[in-house]
């Protein structure tokens, strides 16, 4: 299934910004890979955007680009199964 989701904050800035848009496509119709940016329901935090650093089994570690971005060196590994989708695809907002 294919998703679209608009990005909000600068955890990945600069290259996804508040604003933009990010096609997604879900889980389990993809697989995982260090560097691959991805889209995950955290509990404390919500909906979130980030990179994958690394995976261990089921664990995957995840981080933002940005100096101040909250991450798996604040939280810790997310599940596997708190994926929501991959990101094929990132739209830009308009710059006027």
């Amino acid at each position: 299934m294919i998703k679209f989701i608009k990005v909000t904050g600068d955890s990945l800035s600069p290259a996804y910004t508040e604003g933009d848009y990010v096609m997604l496509v879900t889980y389990p119709l993809f697989s995982f890979k260090r560097g691959d940016t991805i889209v995950f329901r955290h509990p404390d935090y919500g909906t979130m955007i980030k990179d994958i650093d690394s995976i261990d089994s089921d664990k995957i570690f995840v981080v933002g680009t940005h100096l101040h971005s909250v991450d798996s060196r604040q939280f810790g590994p997310i599940e596997r199964c708190d994926v929501l989708g991959k990101v094929i695809w990132h739209i830009r907002k308009p710059t006027a």
